[in-house]
C-alpha cells in the first residue's frame, strides 16, 4: 500500500510516499523548514504543501514531536503550545482534504524498526532506545505499541535523571571515554530491565553506530542490539501508523 509518511520536526518537515509492504520510498524526499513560529495553523499549511507537491489524494501518516492521545497533542516540544489540546488529526485532514493519523515521533521511528530492522518476528517485550540529546523510548509488547513512553525522565538509584546522566549529550559535554559512558548507561539499562524486562534493546539514535565501543560494559540479561532500520525510520513508521489507522477504520 502506498502512503505519504511525514516526519514533522522542530527544524524540518520531511516527507515521501512510502511502500509500507516494503518500507522504501517510492519517492524522493521533500523537505520544507519548519516555519517560525510552529503554529498549528502554519504546520498544517506546510502539510498542504507537501500534498501538493507530491499530487496526493490517499493517506497520511504523521510523526509529531509530542505525545499524542487520540489525535490530540499533550505535550510541546519544538512547537508551538498551542497545539496541546488541539485535534490535529482533525486540523490536518481538513488542511490537507487527506485522511491523516498522527503518533509520537519516537513511537513512529520504533514501528519502522519492529516492521523492517531488528524487531522483526520478535515477540514478547521490545524495548527501542533513541540516545542522543536526551533518551527517548518506544514500547512494544507483542509487536503492539504502548504509545508515548517517557522512560528517559525516570530517576535513577543515584538520584538523577536517567537522560540527564546518560545521554549522548551529556557523553560529548563532559567529555566521557565510550568506556565510562558505557558503565553510565548500563546503570539506566538495568533499572529498564529491573522494572520492565524486555526480551530485546534495540539502541537508536547517534550512539547505536557506535555500539561496538561500549557494548563490552552491557550487562542486562536482554539482547541488546543497534537499530537496524535508520534512514528514514520516521516517514516510514508514520506511513505504517496510518495504514494501522485506516484499516481499524475499515472494520
Amino acid at each position: 500500500m502506498l502512503i505519504l509518511g511525514v516526519d514533522i520536526g522542530g527544524s524540518g518537515i520531511k516527507g515521501a510516499v512510502v511502500d509500507t509492504v516494503t518500507g522504501e520510498l517510492v519517492t524522493e524526499r521533500h523537505r520544507i523548514d519548519t516555519p517560525q513560529p510552529a503554529t498549528p495553523e502554519a504546520i498544517a499549511a506546510i502539510l498542504a504543501q507537501l500534498v501538493i507537491h507530491f499530487n496526493w489524494s490517499g493517506l497520511v501518516g504523521c510523526g509529531f514531536p509530542a505525545a499524542i492521545q487520540h489525535g490530540i497533542p499533550k505535550t510541546a516540544a519544538n512547537i508551538a503550545p498551542s497545539f496541546i489540546g488541539i485535534n490535529i488529526d482533525r486540523l490536518f485532514s481538513e488542511a490537507t482534504k487527506c485522511s491523516c493519523y498522527s503518533l509520537n515521533d519516537a513511537d513512529a521511528a520504533g514501528m519502522a524498526e519492529m516492521h523492517f530492522g531488528e524487531g522483526v518476528g520478535q515477540s514478547g517485550v521490545v524495548l527501542l532506545i533513541t540516545v542522543g540529546t536526551g533518551l527517548g523510548t518506544v514500547f512494544f509488547s507483542d509487536g503492539k505499541l504502548l504509545p508515548n513512553t517517557e522512560l528517559g525522565h525516570v530517576y535513577l538509584k543515584n538520584g538523577k535523571k536517567a537522560e540527564h546522566y546518560t545521554s549522548d549529550a551529556v557523553r560529548k559535554n563532559k567529555n566521557l571515554s565510550w568506556k565510562v559512558w558505557g558503565k553510565r548507561f548500563n546503570t539506566y539499562l538495568m533499572q529498564m530491565e529491573a522494572l520492565f524486562w524486555p526480551d530485546l534493546i534495540i539502541l537508536g539514535g547517534g550512539a547505536s553506530k557506535k555500539f561496538n565501543k561500549f557494548n563490552k560494559q552491557i550487562t542486562v540479561d536482554a539482547q541488546v542490539k543497534p537499530a537496524a532500520f535508520l534512514n528514514q525510520a520516521g516517514i516510514v513508521g508514520a506511513a505504517l501508523y496510518a495504514q494501522s489507522k485506516n484499516t481499524l477504520t475499515d472494520n
